[in-house]
């Protein structure tokens, strides 16, 4: 069976405006672009089948515009301001081409209704060419990097949907071990781990957390035991806990 992988970016509820999304999701488009040129296209989905995909500008006031079309309207066709912006994208998903050789983008951002308010998922390749080179360790430690660096989460993940079903019990976001992972500095600090866990800082804004460089799959029971070495040790630290709104700041 192939196991399926995805990196996704969570942080609670912050109000943004659509400018203000759009300008991190400008930063975003930018950095993983420069990782690979495979993730330097995207496409804006077609309404319909019968749509052709339009290819998306990365421009500051394209994506306002399609942040400010993606809102959640209640009954009446009024705006529900708490729940922020949509948009969705994918870098190549064409007829005659491999169809599983693409990434899908999911973002939500702007939402200020709940405990985890806020992601950015981007599945990886299931099938074709690139899935190869972009399911390694460095490949998704730079995909976590771009999220970092735009959207400033608490928690950041790349992983495959197996191990996520082995990992935990607890549902929320931010509560297991994945194959690459970011933790916020809000967060605390990562505890020595064992090798070859590999730990680098993200711009003074949390660090990467990459258990192996080679694809990790849960077919291997050297990366199976390796999480679970890790999984306790992120836990005592404190780093485990689940993605909730904070408190507003005590005034001064």
């Amino acid at each position: 069976m192939i196991e399926t992988y995805y990196a996704g970016a969570y942080w609670p509820a912050r109000q943004e405006t659509a400018e203000e999304c759009a300008g991190r999701a400008l930063i975003f488009f930018n950095t993983i672009s420069r990782s690979d040129d495979f993730f330097s296209r995207w496409f804006v989905p077609p309404r319909s089948r019968k749509d052709a995909p339009r290819p998306l500008e990365l421009s500051g006031p394209t994506l306002q515009a399609l942040f400010a079309q993606g809102r959640t309207l209640n009954d009446e066709g009024g705006i529900i301001d708490d729940l922020g912006f949509r948009l969705s994208s994918d870098n190549g998903m064409r007829p005659g081409k491999h169809q599983g050789d693409h990434c899908a983008l999911t973002l939500q951002c702007g939402c200020y209704a709940g405990p985890i308010s806020n992601v950015c998922v981007l599945s990886m390749p299931s099938t074709g060419p690139h899935r190869e080179h972009v399911l390694t360790g460095p490949m998704q430690a730079a995909v976590l990097r771009a999220m970092a660096v735009a959207w400033e989460p608490d928690w950041a993940v790349a992983t495959s949907d197996s191990l996520v079903e082995m990992s935990t019990k607890r549902p929320s976001a931010g509560t297991f071990v994945g194959w690459v992972m970011y933790f916020s500095r809000r967060r605390g600090p990562v505890p020595p781990l064992p090798e070859p866990v590999r730990v680098e800082p993200v711009e003074g804004l949390g660090t990467l957390v990459t258990l192996t460089q080679e694809r990790f799959t849960v077919s291997n029971p050297v990366h199976v035991e390796l999480a679970s070495r890790v999984s306790p040790l992120l836990d005592q630290a404190g780093l485990l806990s689940p993605v909730v709104s904070r408190p507003p700041a005590p005034p001064k």
